[in-house]
């Protein structure tokens, strides 16, 4: 039998053979598919660098009085030592590469750890062992890199979820979670996922977008976050929506952003994402049921526990469920200044929305008595979209004015402009414009002292 050494020797030499694709056909939902693999010619020295470093390191991997800074040094110590003990021959650039694959195996997440470390990507989706997408710039595109087999996607997805306590196997094949920076994580194992897991994060900048950051990227005009800011310290209701990807966490991040210092804030999440910094934050995240089916802790349990806990205000990640009934009332008896994300395709759709949630509660409410408590409770809503450039913008900013007979009025006072279309480029030349009306609720601002320039309003200019 070959030794190790003598097996890479001839896989160096017939690099150029082994990497030419082999292509297997595949048939997935009636059609026909190819698909290219290829072969890793140092496949075998990996796995045996890997498996010898994890028999010297053993428990130092999971001591939790080392610092990561500390890990990884001597992660890195160890594996020159292990690639310098292997017989083989190495080009410097193989060897880096090798050293570096191993490295992000161990100390992060494997094929997909550069993605991760990529400042520029707003999406990493993994579609089976061999098949990994980015989002950049709000396009998606297929990338190189695969992992192992599927037991080294499992392994990886074990292992991101297990650091939060959460945990995916057949008795419960889907997970949300989140990754340390508080990347958002899903990942669907079979049998649900058919042909390999599925893994989805959407990254997290490690510096949260401010303000200016969403001015400059167009999100909202200046004049537009200067209204929201007075929104936001005026303690006003409001509810963030817009549909799936299209920004929603970020703007619900920085609108918290506008809290002042001083007040007591609650937030409630799925997966703790939201990155505030004022002084006085108590975050709260659910927990779904352990492997008894018990225990589980929802967003409605915490919503109620929340209004124990003093706060000035609630923010919650998102709106789902029967939670909306509790949050509604929140709002309607004294804590002024909550805001949340909903689900929805416009200011319009926010409330029927609303209103539909409040159903699942299983209160035998009539629809009349349900949208008083939306009109009373709600202030503003400010709708996001991902438009065609992939660019996120939003595009209401909505007054929730009051009842008229058993329809809740809306009054728009911002709106995106789609008249100026697109570029050569494709890129949305679109903006914020006032529409020139003043919201009612400027009384209320200017009872918690704060004032809005009337030049806000104006409809010249965006």
């Amino acid at each position: 039998m070959s030794s190790l050494a003598d097996r890479l020797a001839a896989a160096s030499r017939d690099r150029a053979a082994s990497q030419s694709a082999n292509t297997d056909v595949e048939t997935t939902g009636g059609r026909r598919k190819a698909k290219v693999t290829e072969r890793d010619p140092f496949a075998d020295l990996k796995v045996t660098v890997h498996n010898r470093l994890l028999t010297q390191l053993g428990p130092k991997l999971y001591d939790a009085n080392l610092t990561q800074g500390e890990l990884e040094r001597m992660v890195r110590g160890a594996l020159q030592e292990a690639m310098q003990e292997e017989d083989v021959v190495l080009t410097p650039a193989d060897r880096t590469r090798i050293a570096q694959e191993i490295a992000d195996d161990i100390l992060g997440y494997g094929p997909i750890e550069p993605f991760l470390r990529d400042p520029d990507l707003t999406e990493v989706m993994v579609n089976g062992c061999d098949d990994i997408w980015i989002e950049r710039s709000g396009r998606l595109q297929r990338v190189e890199g695969h992992f192992t087999d599927e037991a080294h996607l499992r392994r990886t997805i074990d292992k991101i979820v297990s650091r939060i306590g959460r945990r995916v196997d057949e008795s419960s094949p889907m997970v949300d979670a989140r990754l340390p920076d508080g990347s958002r994580v899903n990942a669907v194992i079979p049998p649900l996922a058919i042909d390999g897991s599925l893994l989805t994060i959407r990254k997290f900048s490690a510096d949260p977008y401010t303000s200016d950051d969403l001015v400059a990227f167009g999100t909202y005009s200046a004049r537009t976050a200067d209204f929201l800011s007075a929104c936001v310290r005026g303690k006003l209701n409001i509810v963030v929506s817009g549909s799936t990807g299209a920004g929603k966490t970020t703007t619900l991040n920085v609108l918290s952003s506008f809290i002042p210092s001083d007040e007591r804030i609650v937030t409630i999440e799925d997966a703790a994402e939201l990155q505030l910094h004022q002084d006085h934050v108590l975050r709260l995240e659910s927990r779904p049921a352990n492997i008894e089916g018990r225990g589980a802790v929802e967003i409605r349990d915490l919503v109620k526990n929340s209004l124990r806990m003093r706060p000035d205000r609630i923010v919650v990640g998102e709106v789902r469920d029967a939670s909306a009934l509790d949050m509604l009332q929140a709002m309607n008896t004294g804590h002024d200044g909550s805001i949340c994300t909903v689900h929805s395709n416009g200011p319009r759709d926010t409330l029927a929305r609303l209103e539909t949630l409040v159903l699942m509660a299983g209160m035998d409410l009539p629809i009349r008595a349900i949208r008083e408590q939306v009109a009373s409770a709600v202030d503003l809503i400010v709708h996001q979209a991902r438009l065609r450039d992939g660019s996120r913008r939003i595009t209401h900013v909505t007054e929730v004015e009051r009842m008229e007979g058993d329809i809740i009025t809306l009054q728009d006072i911002f709106l995106y402009d789609h008249s100026q279309g697109f570029d050569e480029n494709g890129k949305t030349r679109g903006s914020m414009k006032a529409t020139g009306l003043r919201p009612k609720f400027v009384e209320k601002l200017a009872h918690n002292n704060v004032s809005v320039d009337p030049m806000l309003f104006a409809r010249d200019g965006g």
